[in-house]
């Protein structure tokens, strides 16, 4: 991704291995200054994970599988440093694909570099197809970050959008702030700002207005995992914009890698979901937003019916939710992906 240091111009990737160690751009730091935190073993991939130095499916997956082969390079004990990675976060499905992943390559260093590599290829293929779908001067949304911060680079719901922009297509994006810990803000109108994408963020209850006044054409979101009829888990507040799109005829897209998809669930009902602490909902940059001893329900994903969806943006191409059959059939030949 491009990333603006000191005035110069740099690319660098969200996850890399460097001296033996995991870095990772610290999302927390983001906008406010690029700072990288250094994993040394399995407690600190387990950290980095839970307390969201990194997030986004793709991007937690590569960390895990970064962190496992220098697991295996400290001489730790294997099945514990799998179990410890593996607790961080239910939700992402790309988690636990990672994991399966290593274990059938040895937890090798080599592995893992093949996994970030190939993560980053199909975020691209993902951009490719997805900007098919994008008209010149188009108005599109987004929640929360599916960039290149959630995937290593390129992206998910992003990457189309990188794409479209460098065809010179004068794209707009609505960037929902999404709430509670601001990805859409911080993180995503950070990436959209390093590209040169013009963009304004809102209210994360605003995108009914912008909707209804017919200033949106098309929005795309990334997920953290889809089950097999098409139901998918992705930030909470994502579900709400489904109906809306849906109410309003505007299309509604979901970008994904092949590692997202979870063909072991039948629908959305068995996607585990994740609920994140009160004080993320009820303190604000340090200070209480609401009255004293108030308590908070924070669920940090929601599940959209696939019925809201109006097609999966992947690396194999764009299917309808009642093809994804034909889809789950080319992610079983295809060999990385097993």
């Amino acid at each position: 991704m491009k990333v603006n240091i000191n005035g110069e111009s740099k690319t660098i990737l969200a996850v890399w291995v460097e001296d033996n160690q995991v870095k990772l751009i610290d999302q927390r730091k983001i906008p406010e200054k690029i700072e990288i935190y250094s994993a040394k073993n399995s407690d600190d991939i387990y950290y980095a994970i839970k307390n969201m130095v990194v997030r986004g499916a793709p991007a937690i997956g590569v960390a895990a599988a970064y962190g496992l082969s220098i697991a295996l390079k400290n001489k730790e004990d294997m099945d514990k440093a799998v179990k410890t990675i593996a607790s961080s976060r239910p939700t992402a499905y790309d988690l636990f694909k990672a994991i399966d992943f290593m274990k059938a390559n040895n937890f090798s260093e080599s592995a893992a570099r093949r996994y970030a590599l190939e993560i980053t290829e199909r975020s691209k293929k993902i951009g490719e197809y997805g900007n098919t779908l994008i008209q010149p001067n188009d108005h599109l949304l987004t929640h929360c970050n599916a960039g290149a911060l959630a995937v290593v680079d390129w992206g998910t719901a992003l990457a189309p959008m990188r794409i479209a922009h460098d065809a010179g297509k004068n794209i707009f994006v609505f960037v929902d702030e999404t709430r509670p810990r601001l990805q859409g803000a911080k993180l995503t109108a950070w990436e959209l700002q390093q590209e040169g994408i013009d963009y304004s963020i809102i209210a994360d209850n605003a995108a009914g207005y912008f909707m209804k006044n017919k200033e949106i054409n098309l929005a795309i979101v990334g997920a953290d995992r889809i089950a097999a009829n098409g139901d998918f888990a992705n930030k909470i507040g994502t579900y709400e914009k489904a109906v809306l799109a849906k109410v309003n005829n505007i299309p509604f897209y979901v970008a994904a890698p092949g590692s997202t998809f979870d063909f072991s669930l039948k629908s959305g009902d068995g996607i585990p979901i994740e609920e994140r602490g009160e004080d993320e909902v009820l303190i604000v940059n340090n200070s209480s937003i609401g009255p004293a001893e108030s308590h908070a329900r924070n669920p940090a994903f929601d599940v959209t019916p696939h019925e809201y969806v109006t097609a999966f943006i992947t690396e194999y191409g764009i299917f309808r939710p009642e093809e994804l059959k034909k889809l789950q059939k080319l992610i079983h030949e295809d060999l990385f992906m097993r």
